[in-house]
């Protein structure tokens, strides 16, 4: 009996080539084929496509495989040409559909969200997925105004092989910004480098060691004291009237228009009046909190809960002029278990593994009869979607946004509502 046919026995199959049909696109930027019976995912693909995949990852006795499309046999329509020479098979993670144009790249998103939403939440829904408002990036090149850079043993930057803590050196990056601060053409004596560049042009660059504290190193011309590299530790973002003070290696949204167009579609499906209660909830710097405030002005009032310590620092100096917000830092369940009062509206931004059930079911305590959800991961969203179902509240509206052109990551604004 050899070890294909022994299901105790497991037998690499990491390098084997083979020729596959390529089925749907799925979330993590890869697509589905099948061989013998097993799942494999594809990156590199598309749907319809007939290619010839090398197996990057598992063996005989795993249930699926990962593999990349090393030769393109009949390709589909909506292949392109990559604009980055490391973005092929074998290459950097950063990207994954540098092969595949920009109209196709949302489709396929758009598909991504509608099948993790009738898989783990039972809906059945056509997603379509739309650009950043005011988009100036019309080729999906150039727009990532932060990066954290790894260094590899001779301190070369780079970005990480695909699965692997392998660092690939660039000499340039075509989806980051060109205004972000010149980092790659020199050797840095530290584990990564973070580098930003903000919508009012202030730079910030700092350098961390394996630990992620700040090493004394002096790179490219900047000057270390322990705790920065080059500019300030924190950068201006403006959206529309208001400032925001970032902490350098702070969250903000990493494409110039991202943030606009995740606070209109807030401020829309919100439709907060004023008087009303609101919590806006993992509330960073306060970007919709600002925003939530103008909208039920000084007779409402709003709760910002953020549980980073910096975020909250950053929010309250952003909101200190706003008298009818409160800025708590805090694990959100724990502070909703803790400020159970009723709200009108609730906003949340979670991290991208979701608010997951002790939240979903604390906000719906909280009575509101609106609930904005911000989501990165459409599968996370949709594992939510479930859980305020089981607790009376229903899918009313879905907004879809490629915010990271070339990647498989999708932005989706959700409102929710008690059923009936």
């Amino acid at each position: 009996m050899s070890a294909h046919d022994d299901p105790g026995t497991t037998e690499s199959l990491v390098g084997r080539e083979v020729e596959l049909d390529v089925g749907a696109v799925a979330h993590g930027g890869h697509c589905v084929a099948r061989w013998d019976g097993r799942v494999v995912f594809v990156r590199h693909t598309l749907p319809g496509e007939r290619v010839r995949i090398r197996v990057t990852e598992g063996g005989t006795g795993d249930r699926f495989l990962r593999a990349d499309a090393v030769e393109i046999l009949v390709a589909a329509p909506g292949r392109t040409e990559p604009r980055c020479d490391v973005s092929g098979p074998g290459g950097c993670g950063g990207c994954d559909f540098q092969h595949v144009e920009l109209a196709t790249q949302r489709r396929l998103l758009g598909e991504v969200v509608s099948e993790q939403l009738a898989r783990l939440a039972g809906i059945e829904r056509d997603v379509e997925v739309r650009g950043p408002s005011g988009d100036q990036h019309a080729d999906g090149l150039r727009w990532r105004t932060r990066v954290t850079f790894a260094a590899d043993d001779e301190g070369r930057l780079g970005l990480r092989r695909h699965r692997s803590h392998e660092v690939i050196p660039l000499s340039a990056c075509p989806i980051a910004s060109p205004d972000l601060p010149a980092v790659l053409d020199s050797r840095w004596p530290a584990s990564r480098v973070a580098v930003a560049v903000s919508s009012e042009g202030d730079t910030f660059a700092a350098a961390y060691d394996v630990d992620g504290r700040l090493p004394r190193i002096d790179a490219t011309g900047l000057v270390a004291d322990g705790r920065r590299v080059a500019g300030r530790t924190w950068v201006r973002e403006r959206v529309d009237a208001h400032e925001f003070r970032v902490g350098g290696s702070g969250f903000w949204q990493v494409h110039p228009q991202a943030a606009a167009t995740l606070v209109d579609a807030v401020r829309r499906m919100s439709a907060a009046r004023p008087g009303e209660r609101v919590a806006d909830l993992y509330a960073g710097v306060g970007l919709f909190t600002a925003f939530l405030a103008d909208d039920v002005g000084p007779s409402g009032t709003v709760l910002s809960v953020e549980g980073d310590r910096r975020g909250s620092a950053d929010a309250r100096r952003n909101l200190h002029d706003r008298t009818q917000v409160e800025v708590v830092n805090g694990d959100v369940a724990k502070v909703l278990t803790q400020r159970a009062e009723q709200r009108d509206l609730v906003v949340l931004d979670p991290p991208r593994t979701g608010a997951r059930a002790r939240v979903v079911r604390a906000v719906a305590g909280l009575g509101p009869s609106r609930v904005v959800y911000v989501a990165c991961d459409p599968a996370a969203l949709a594992r939510d979607v479930a859980t305020f179902a089981d607790v009376g509240y229903e899918l009313v509206d879905l907004e879809a946004y490629a915010l990271f052109p070339m990647t498989h990551h999708v932005e989706c604004v959700a409102l929710l509502a008690p059923v009936g």
